[in-house]
């Protein structure tokens, strides 16, 4: 029975013994799992590709390969021998097709934790793969893995331009190189414009009513508007559900339909503004001013204005037959001659309000807080069931 001693293509590290028997592809199977690699081609130490098992003598040492070309174990040695060396090697990698040249010591010193490090510390203890010429095979993106080996070679995190630098951070992630990793987040976070909540004007709010199909529904929620002068325009059927709408001028604007829920109308003008259907819950309309406008809508659609703050709005001369104004409060408003037919006031704080001059038939004010309220010169008699049933 003869022996030979088997080492991976290019060491002379961890060989094994192991006994010849059978056919070479019964030694090659008993190396690959001695050695743990897919073993396809043996050499003699002098480099020559055996193909018949009866060219093995015993006590042969015997280099095993993938495929790949012989590789003299000497030169293996030689670094190895040398710890300086070890470090300060040359060595090619082929990063997505695209061929780097560095040193070992770059690769390693720099970030001694990072996959790299890990990598090349030590030759062949990953398997790296190699092409034909001998570079090592890793396959991610050439343009990314540049700005990070520079980084490896002086420390200093330079980008060029046209380089995105997400696709550098994601690298640098891969690769474990966290010093890098944190620098780049600080430098995305730094790159980022500021928050922008300057208020929206009329000629950008304008372009966007332009740019929108009038089958659409324009989203507005939460915008800010703040001061802007939206006058005149059509806002039907447009989101303005908790919006800032505060000081804005929506003079005989048409805001049918209209979801203003929650939104701040403090200050705001909206003199003679179409306000059919629209929906105004627990809005708050502070100090504004509502002067001739239009809640009233043919179609039998009813304003909603329950629970809004409508503390000191001046409602002077609107149309408002059957608007829910539950639970609202209009704590010195003026609605003189408003048109309340029908409306719904159950619960309102209708303290010190001017309501001379309504015409409040049918008007719901069971549990409303009246004191103090002005009733003269009423268009219709105010019953005292409109106010307790």
């Amino acid at each position: 029975m003869r022996r030979v001693t088997l080492f991976v293509n290019g060491t002379c590290k961890n060989g094994k013994v192991v006994a010849v028997y059978g056919t070479l592809s019964d030694l090659l199977s008993v190396a690959s799992n001695k050695l743990g690699i897919k073993a396809s081609c043996l050499y003699n130490g002098k480099g020559g590709l055996i193909d018949d098992i009866a060219l093995i003598r015993d006590d042969d040492v015997l280099y095993v390969s993938e495929g790949d070309p012989f590789i003299d174990p000497q030169n293996e040695a030689k670094i190895t021998s040398d710890p300086l060396a070890a470090h300060t090697d040359w060595l090619t990698l082929n990063i997505g097709g695209r061929l780097f040249t560095t040193t070992r010591s770059t690769l390693v010193s720099k970030e001694p934790e990072s996959m790299l490090a890990h990598m090349f510390r030590e030759k062949d203890v990953w398997g790296n793969k190699q092409d034909e010429h001998g570079a090592y095979l890793i396959d991610r993106s050439p343009e990314y893995f540049e700005p990070i080996l520079n980084y490896l070679r002086h420390g200093q995190l330079i980008i060029n331009e046209g380089i995105n630098i997400r696709g550098v951070l994601e690298e640098a992630r891969f690769f474990g190189i966290e010093q890098l990793a944190e620098q780049l987040e600080v430098a995305i976070k730094n790159s980022q414009p500021p928050e922008d909540h300057s208020p929206i004007s009329r000629k950008e709010f304008v372009r966007f009513l332009l740019a929108t199909p009038t089958k659409s529904e324009l989203r507005c929620q939460g915008l800010n508007f703040s001061g802007a002068d939206l006058s005149r325009l059509d806002l039907r059927y447009i989101n303005f559900k908790m919006a800032n709408l505060s000081r804005c001028n929506l003079t005989h604007a048409n805001l049918c339909c209209s979801n203003l829920e929650r939104a701040d109308l403090s200050g705001a003008n909206l003199d003679g503004a179409n306000l059919q259907g629209v929906k105004m819950l627990c809005s708050n309309a502070e100090g504004a001013s509502l002067k001739g406008c239009n809640f009233e809508d043919p179609s039998g659609l009813k304003a909603n204005l329950e629970g809004a703050n409508l503390k000191g709005v001046d409602m002077e001369g609107s149309q408002m037959t059957g608007i829910n104004l539950r639970v609202a409060t209009l704590k010195n408003a003026k609605l003189k001659n408003c048109n309340l037919r029908g409306a719904t006031l159950a619960g309102t704080d209708l303290e010190n309000c001017d309501l001379s001059g309504c015409d409040l038939q049918e008007a719901n004010l069971r549990g409303s807080n009246v004191k103090g309220a002005i009733f003269e010169e009423m268009l219709t008699p105010l019953h005292m069931s409109q106010s307790v049933r």
